[in-house]
């Protein structure tokens, strides 16, 4: 991913964090995401438009039934990843902050399209459809990592132990002057 980002080009913020944010959203690996992302919801929409549903109608009846959850759970995964993706660009594009899209009503839950299709109901399902639910898994980690990476809270830095303090405390403690 550094080779998309150059973290020698971010400007830290005032306390000295470098906002990966909005240095992402500017990045070519964004861009690279995005296209890929919007090209997916393209493609399934088409196929399943069109040769899905004419492959649809000659499967096996419990077939039939897997194919109508998995394609129903690939169209529901892609419109959280659209709607990540077109969030993030809306922060390219200056729509809104970085913050503005970290706040709760603008949040996407990603880990509701993390469901992975059970092994057997993939069995007897269409070659395009199977393709289409692995590229769709693939790019929703992906997307889900750098989720992760923008908007996960930093941690509560640990208090630092201090010797010297402690053992100024203790010495307080003995002679009664604490």
């Amino acid at each position: 991913m550094s080779e998309f980002i150059n973290s020698n080009d971010a400007t830290p913020s005032p306390d000295g964090a470098v906002d990966f944010g909005s240095k992402f959203t500017q990045s070519d690996l964004f861009n690279q995401i995005f296209q890929e992302g919007m090209g997916l919801v393209e493609s399934t929409a088409s196929y399943l438009d069109g040769p899905g549903r004419e492959e649809s109608r000659n499967l096996a009846r419990n077939s039939a039934m897997a194919y109508a959850t998995e394609s129903m759970r690939l169209t529901t995964r892609l419109m959280q990843l659209a709607s990540w993706l077109l969030l993030q660009r809306a922060v390219k594009d200056g729509e809104m902050t970085i913050r503005e899209a970290q706040d709760e009503k603008y949040r996407i839950n990603l880990a509701e399209g993390a469901v992975a299709p059970r092994a057997d109901a993939m069995r007897g399902l269409p070659d395009t459809l199977i393709d289409l639910i692995s590229r769709s898994q693939r790019l929703h980690e992906r997307i889900m990592h750098l989720d992760d990476m923008l908007y996960r809270e930093a941690p509560e830095p640990k208090p630092v132990d201090n010797p010297v303090s402690d053992q100024m405390s203790k010495l307080q403690a003995a002679f009664g002057k604490g």
